[in-house]
């Protein structure tokens, strides 16, 4: 069982940045492939960034590629995403979640309750 816990989000001008941590508990979070997704008010679920477990493997979607780092710290059971050049449509909560390494929220089995960020123009 892994529960996980998102922080960092917050309102943020345009072209600004923020940082994403994810926070999880149970001595098996390293064994998972983390991802985040992200959700705007009337749209689906949408994949934004994974990691594999080992951090050798990265994915992420072509709307914030260049602009979002993820990466994961196994010894604090903490995966973060670092958003740069924000724009008003990057705005939406942003779930962080446990599982195996898919674009697909169906290929994950933990989930946080999210944190919302949003973009000022």
């Amino acid at each position: 069982q892994v529960q996980l816990v998102e922080s960092g989000g917050g309102l943020v001008q345009a072209g600004g940045s923020l940082r994403l941590s994810c926070a999880a508990s149970g001595r098996t979070f390293s064994r998972y492939a983390m991802g985040w997704f992200r959700q705007a008010p009337g749209k689906e679920r949408e994949f934004v960034a994974a990691i594999s477990w080992g951090r050798l493997r990265t994915y992420y979607a072509d709307s914030v590629k260049g602009r979002v780092i993820i990466s994961r710290d196994n010894a604090k059971n903490t995966v973060y995403l670092q958003m740069n050049s924000l724009t008003p449509e990057d705005t939406a909560v942003y779930f962080c979640a446990a599982g195996n390494m898919d674009y697909l929220p169906e290929g994950y089995l933990y989930w946080g309750q999210g944190t919302q960020v949003t973009v000022s123009s």
